[in-house]
């Protein structure tokens, strides 16, 4: 059986901190932890969402370490 990690998914809105959206998942490799990061990324980027739009996305694994970010600038708009 393959070892899994729980990594927890950030994602940030327009002011310094602001976590819109914070889950934890279990996978097997932070790869896939970043795809999931990306897809929930994307979904908050709709236009149709209420509030203001996210601005970044940011993954820390199980020590607390942030192992990944990517913010609305990195990505293709």
């Amino acid at each position: 059986m393959p070892l899994r990690e729980t990594f927890h998914i950030e994602v940030l809105g327009p002011e310094a901190d602001e976590v819109q959206t914070r889950i934890s998942v279990r996978v097997g490799s932070l790869e896939t932890a970043q795809e999931r990061a990306l897809r929930l990324f994307a979904r908050a980027r709709v236009p149709q969402r209420s509030g203001e739009p996210a601005q970044a996305v940011r993954v820390i694994d199980g020590a607390g370490r942030e192992v990944f970010f990517r913010s609305r600038f990195d990505t293709a708009d």
